[in-house]
């Protein structure tokens, strides 16, 4: 028996030993009758994906019509970040001075969390949707600015000196030595970033409301249906899988040195 199929074994063994203490602390009544129920998930789970498509308004839509959103706000904020970040985390790398300058602003402005700038999005851009862009825009920006910044820092010397022995055109010498040396601490920036993206949408969809899978688990729990919110859960959970196996898959086709 290989060692994956024995991790796959144990995996399933303690799946099923965390369904029966579960089912266990609600038969007995060690939690709330609130509680939500393996056999009360699993009835809800076949409900809600039966019909994963349906619309009937605007706030009453299937739970895929609430992912996609959710994922689109993300992308778009994601990739916004990303074309801000990447140059400026090369520049800030290369420009000593001006890194030095900017670096308070960064160090005060990173810790600083995504949900605290909501009340400025709203006020700024008087805008739910955009407000949320806005937030995941500020999530994504750091992991991707803070790992360029360390990459080009951490150029191998030779490469710099031979562009410049060599009076290699600057477009050439970023395009063909800065970013294949840098692309190994982009993606794991990027790859930070999608994750923190992801975590961050679905509170924020909790305050701005409209649609997305944040709104969908705030209003599940308006109507006290708890089962539909670990369905939720458990759909958030396997999305941020797929999302964070797909840079995954990018970061181990790029060669480290």
């Amino acid at each position: 028996m290989t060692d994956r199929l024995k991790a796959g074994l144990l995996g399933l063994v303690l799946f099923v030993l965390f369904i029966l203490g579960w089912q266990g602390a609600v038969s007995t009544g060690l939690i709330a009758d609130l509680a939500p129920t393996p056999g009360g998930v699993w009835t809800r789970g076949v409900e809600i994906l039966s019909d994963p498509f349906y619309r009937e308004g605007p706030g009453s839509v299937g739970i895929f019509w609430h992912l996609l959103t959710s994922l689109q706000r993300v992308v778009v904020g994601f990739l916004i970040a990303a074309v801000i970040a990447i140059p400026l985390g090369f520049l800030l790398g290369r420009v000593q001075i001006l890194r030095w300058a900017v670096d308070p602003l960064i160090q005060i402005l990173r810790p600083v969390s995504p949900l605290a700038w909501l009340p400025i999005g709203l006020a700024l851009l008087l805008d739910a949707e955009r407000t949320a862009v806005f937030v995941i825009v500020l999530s994504a920006l750091w992991p991707i600015l803070i790992n360029t910044i360390d990459a080009v820092l951490h150029i191998h010397p030779t490469y710099l000196k031979l562009t410049t022995t060599l009076g290699t055109p600057l477009w050439l010498a970023v395009t063909r030595v800065w970013l294949p040396a840098t692309l190994p601490g982009i993606i794991t920036g990027l790859r930070l970033s999608l994750s923190t993206s992801w975590l961050v949408i679905i509170a924020a969809e909790m305050l701005v409301g409209g649609q997305g899978i944040g709104f969908f688990v705030w209003n599940m729990w308006n109507r006290l249906d708890i089962d539909a919110i670990v369905v939720a859960i458990v759909l958030i959970g396997l999305t941020g899988l797929i999302l964070d196996h797909l840079i995954g898959a990018l970061q181990k086709t790029v060669r480290y040195d």
